[in-house]
């Protein structure tokens, strides 16, 4: 039965799983048993906290992608193999079991070895399987290397510090968990833990995604089954929940409506998302002199959707109490999550051209899930993309801040400036007819001080302004 809660295709093709959490072997020899051991202690390690990785055995890689159709392992012992990998492992310093699972893909045998993040960090490997020699080896991008100098003295410094995700919780229990939930969650990731002809329970399902840990001859939750496999995770985690918030002024005046989205983690991120998305004004302008019209979103959707989705990834989950807050204002939307991002990252880190250094995620189960749903992306990419997609829709850049202590990061997307035009002289003359002139005219000058080469603006404010002379 295959034992692997990811389906195979997406994990061969990166399109779940980072690229540089998977690593390829043609075939099977000696050599590369130490080569294995090396990148199983590697990803055991687990440096950037990215959740360990893949060795996947049987297929040739060039350049980091797979040599498709796979060179297979038919004419290799895969039941040898499988021992001396576990035999190998038990030199790993502390002990360490990766999960291998044998699978036929595109007709040829090949065989998974899955290496979650460990426990009990750091790991040294025997440098050869036949030496007593050991080194700390740890992944840099798709190499595994020696841990030497400050990257060894870093990996000293985590040193059983499990991430807050992956942490066994002790204040629930293992019926705590939904078993439905986790199924809708592997059927829709298509594992084939839960195809048609699979029997299985729902406690070796809990295994089999790691969402378990033994304590004292007993097995007890971690927090990320908590968070995605609960249906309220607030009765564990305070403020695990997305608040959206609209105004009817860009200086936050009186609230137009308010809505709460609790649930699995992946659950509100999603509700959150159809929410703002049917809030998202489409405008098509017809340009003079021109056969294609202009076409613009107020805020576009996909840099909505990467900024909120960050936040659910990268926000702190212990002891925060505050909730992820979208604040939605006639000319920006801002996203608000606590607390600020992780040591090592400068605020000069998040200026157009400048790429975010290389530290260690704050949560690397929750990212695990969430690319492997495909609401998040590979590491890294986040913030680019919602500079592409705001420059794609004719927005202004967005804006990025959080404060010396680190105890808030905040996502400002602008809103189009044709769409603040629109807004602003339909809301002016809808307070106007209303009877609230100095009102209409008020907004209409804030909007100006914004985009002053405003000609329909200038001429609306000034014939109000001549009315109320």
């Amino acid at each position: 039965m295959r034992i692997l809660p990811i389906n195979l295709d997406d994990l061969i093709h990166a399109r779940s799983v980072e690229s540089v959490r998977r690593e390829f072997k043609k075939t099977w020899s000696d050599q590369i048993l130490d080569q294995s051991l090396r990148s199983i202690c590697a990803f055991a390690n687990d440096f950037f906290n990215l959740n360990g990785g893949y060795l996947i055995i049987g297929i040739q890689d060039h350049n980091g992608l797979p040599v498709l159709p796979p060179h297979g392992l038919d004419d290799q012992n895969l039941e040898k193999i499988q021992k001396q990998i576990r035999g190998g492992c038990k030199r790993i310093d502390p002990e360490y079991q990766p999960v291998i699972s044998p699978e036929i893909y595109s007709g040829k045998q090949i065989l998974v070895v899955w290496c979650p993040a460990g426990d009990t960090r750091p790991y040294q490997a025997p440098i050869t399987s036949r030496g007593g020699e050991r080194a700390y080896y740890v992944r840099q991008g798709s190499e595994t290397i020696e841990a030497r100098g400050d990257v060894l003295t870093q990996l000293m410094q985590m040193t059983a510090k499990v991430p807050f995700d992956d942490r066994r919780n002790l204040s629930a229990t293992i019926e705590t968990i939904s078993p439905t939930l986790v199924r809708n969650f592997l059927d829709g990731v298509r594992s084939d833990l839960v195809s048609p002809n699979v029997s299985i329970s729902d406690l070796d399902l809990y295994r089999h995604l790691r969402l378990l840990i033994k304590m004292n001859g007993h097995e007890v939750p971690r927090n990320v089954a908590l968070l995605f496999f609960t249906h309220d995770p607030e009765n564990f985690f305070a403020g695990a929940r997305i608040e959206v918030t609209q105004f009817d002024d860009s200086s936050g005046g009186d609230v137009i409506s308010e809505r709460v989205f609790r649930g699995p983690l992946h659950t509100q991120l999603k509700q959150a998302l159809d929410y703002l998305k049917s809030s998202i004004t489409t405008t098509i302008k017809k340009l003079p002199d021109q056969a294609e019209s202009l076409k613009f979103e107020s805020f576009p959707y996909q840099a909505v959707e990467e900024s909120l989705t960050n936040a659910i990834y990268h926000r702190g989950y212990e002891n925060i109490g505050e909730p992820i807050k979208v604040y939605i204002y006639p000319d920006r939307m801002e996203i608000i999550s606590y607390p600020g991002p992780m040591s090592g990252i400068a605020m000069y880190h998040l200026q157009s051209g400048v790429s975010l250094p290389p530290v260690p995620n704050r949560n690397r189960r929750i990212g695990e899930f969430l690319k492997e749903l495909e609401l998040a992306e590979a590491r890294g990419t986040g913030i680019p993309k919602i500079r592409r997609k705001m420059k794609e829709n004719g927005s202004p850049a967005p804006l990025f801040d959080f404060d010396e202590a680190r105890s808030y990061f905040r996502v400002i997307l602008l809103a189009h400036p044709e769409y603040v035009v629109l807004h602003t002289l339909r809301e002016s003359a809808q307070l106007w007819a209303q009877g609230e002139r100095l009102r209409a005219v008020q907004i209409l000058e804030r909007a100006y001080r914004l985009i002053p080469d405003s000609l329909p603006l200038l001429e609306q404010l000034n014939d109000y302004k001549k009315k109320l002379s």
